[in-house]
């Protein structure tokens, strides 16, 4: 009976009589593992997680080009300007009114270096630009800067920069592990999907299987309540087994459909699809210690990423307003040379040394203490992140140390729910024999056929919390404890990472 269950019971057609709807039905014969890849590939849920990482993966990428040198054209192709304006005429020492109207046209080509270490950027560029005049004196002017070279940074000690490199780096390890993280949840809510529909098809199975023993026996007992063998009262239980296992095997077909419905719906697939399923064998067993989850948890899990990245930034936002609340400094240098001509070639012949030195400070006087509040948010910012982080890494260290004691509590239970599925399975045949000889009655043999039900459902049960139990590890380890390999390494091996 249970090879029966494994090989054909749980080899699941789930045929669904009527109308298929439109078009061809989808046909699909899915393992556990199919399901899983399948979940993984084509589910809504995997098709959201994805895109999440993407985000993360692209704010990843500009970080890292705003490391490098960026080269930069700007331009103003074209310039009218035309208006009256107030003027001095120091001949006459009065303001007279006169008309102003030129047109401009310029550019600037820029190459930019952000320097990490001291949080500023060096700059390097170039200037033209071409002026007409028109008037009372008409006249075109060019002026250029042939070469310019700079550096610019803020004077109080903060350094963004610095604090970049700590905290993107961590962030985009954080996205890359949810992305790992959601599609080990997502392998656990294929793992209830796929057994519910398993479960679903054992009931439906065993529902009609209790429906053609008790026709069977229901006319064993006519026959014997001819001969006075078995009480009228005995007769109307067969006939009402008969009937109950109809109105079963009804209710049965209905969950069949909704568990098909769903784990369709779940998997992205056609409503009209038909799904097979085969049920995993007994596992291998796994010894998985408690230290070594641990410490996989610690090493790969993104909530302990999370907090380190919530810690980071508000020790981040601590120093920035603890700089800022006393004076805001920058200094910008720069040396080149600059020219102005009426002619192009006259812009770019003999230039003049062009050099800039500029420092300016921004000293709040009366801020009601604006600043000193904002320093003293972060901080307590900071403090309020420290102990949530504490907090959580408890509770996901609670997490791991009972999810790893009850897989291999579940390991047991295999064992055990098959054995009982075997003694219930020769306990109901031969209990059904001695009825048919007349040497058991209705009640035992009802008993032995409701074990028989309870054991097979224990024993599917007992396969889905193993599987729940082991991808419920690999979520929170991100370890792959039959290959023993790293599902992070795993991944960036398949993306060239």
């Amino acid at each position: 009976m249970r090879k029966r269950i494994l090989y054909a019971c749980l080899v699941v057609w789930i045929g669904l009589t009527g109308n298929l709807g439109r078009g061809e039905a989808q046909s699909i014969v899915l393992s556990l593992r199919e399901t899983i890849e399948l979940a993984a590939d084509s589910s809504l849920e995997a098709f959201r997680t994805k895109n999440l990482y993407l985000s993360g993966y692209w704010e990843y990428r500009n970080y890292r080009a705003e490391r490098l040198p960026s080269l930069t054209l700007n331009l103003t192709p074209a310039e009218y300007y035309s208006d009256i304006t107030k003027r001095y005429d120091s001949e006459a020492d009065i303001d007279v009114y006169r008309k102003q109207q030129y047109f401009y046209a310029g550019g600037n080509l820029q190459v930019k270096q952000n320097f990490d270490l001291l949080g500023g950027s060096f700059y390097l560029d170039t200037d033209l630009g071409y002026m007409r005049y028109f008037g009372d004196q008409t006249y075109t002017q060019f002026t250029s800067v042939p070469i310019r070279i700079g550096y610019s940074q803020d004077l109080i000690g903060y350094n963004a920069f610095r604090w970049e490199k700590k905290i993107e780096p961590l962030k985009y390890e954080k996205v890359k592990k949810e992305l790992l993280y959601n599609i080990e949840a997502i392998s656990e809510q294929a793992t209830t999907y796929f057994f519910n529909l398993a479960m679903a098809q054992v009931e439906y199975d065993m529902a009609r299987e209790n429906v053609a023993n008790s026709d069977t026996l229901y006319r064993i007992g006519q026959e014997r309540h001819k001969i006075a063998a078995i009480s009228r009262a005995d007769l109307l239980t067969l006939r009402l087994d008969a009937t109950n296992a109809r109105n079963s095997l009804q209710n049965a077909d209905i969950a069949l459909k909704r568990a098909m419905s769903s784990l369709a719906s779940f998997l992205n697939l056609k409503e009209n699809a038909t799904i097979r399923l085969r049920l995993p064998s007994r596992p291998r067993a796994m010894e998985i210690p408690t230290d070594l989850a641990l410490s996989l948890a610690r090493e790969n899990n993104p909530e302990y990423l999370g907090m380190r990245q919530e810690v980071l930034e508000a020790e981040q936002e601590v120093d920035r307003t603890r700089k800022a609340k006393w004076f805001n400094a920058s200094v910008n240098a720069s040396v080149g040379f600059n020219q102005a001509a009426s002619t192009f070639r006259d812009a770019y012949r003999d230039p003049t040394r062009q050099e800039l030195v500029s420092i300016s400070v921004s000293i709040p006087l009366l801020d009601w203490g604006v600043r000193k509040g904002e320093h003293n948010i972060a901080k307590s910012n900071l403090n309020v992140a420290r102990i949530s982080s504490e907090q959580k890494e408890v509770a996901l260290e609670e997490d791991v140390v009972m999810t790893v004691s009850d897989f291999q509590v579940q390991q047991n239970l295999i064992g055990s729910a098959e054995e009982a599925l075997d003694i219930a399975e020769m306990a109901y045949e031969e209990t059904k024999q001695r009825f048919v000889i007349g040497r058991s009655d209705i009640n035992s043999l009802t008993l032995a056929w409701n074990r028989q039900q309870e054991a097979q459902r224990n024993y599917v049960t007992a396969l889905q919390n193993y599987w729940l139990s082991y991808y419920k590890i690999r979520k929170l380890t991100l370890h792959d404890f039959e290959t023993g390999l790293s599902l992070a390494d795993e991944f960036d091996y398949e993306h060239g990472l």
